[in-house]
């Protein structure tokens, strides 16, 4: 990946819907050449796909949580059972697996904090292997999907 290629991704994190004339000009390339180093970046990997980046609030998802969870089993079945049950919850719109303690952080959105003690109850707090789960409630986004650093 050389310094166009950079470019390329910046411009694509500024603005996914600009057109490829818009992209080559911005990155001073004729059409040809940046339709040709875009597929190649979305070929590889390095573009995965692009979609709308949406307002929670505009769903109704005005409650967040971050949720850490402590896994009682760690063995390799229990991980994969947690991971695939947690891939099947909407409202949960990311996870990671950490180092160290806790296992996991869940970012949980829900329409409001009854509804997240529901989800809570009823869903997160079953899920397999997990000895704890202790949430923090967001207060503020300060930094939210900025664009990587090319």
């Amino acid at each position: 990946m050389d310094a166009i290629d950079r470019k390329i991704l910046v411009e694509l994190q500024r603005d996914g819907r600009q057109t490829i004339t818009e992209l080559a000009d911005k990155v001073d390339l004729t059409v040809s050449p940046a339709h040709r180093r875009l597929r190649e970046l979305e070929r590889t990997g390095a573009v995965r796909g692009y979609r709308a980046v949406i307002d929670p609030h505009a769903l109704g998802l005005t409650f967040e949580a971050l949720l850490f969870v402590v896994m009682g089993q760690e063995d390799r079945d229990t991980l994969a059972a947690f991971e695939e049950a947690v891939e099947a919850i909407p409202n949960v719109v990311l996870a990671q697996r950490l180092f160290g303690d806790p296992d996991y952080l869940l970012w949980v959105v829900a329409e409001d904090i009854a509804a997240y003690q529901q989800l809570y109850d009823d869903v997160l707090s079953g899920l397999p292997g997990v000895l704890r789960l202790t949430s923090t409630l967001v207060m503020k986004r300060v930094v939210e999907q900025r664009p990587l650093p090319a």
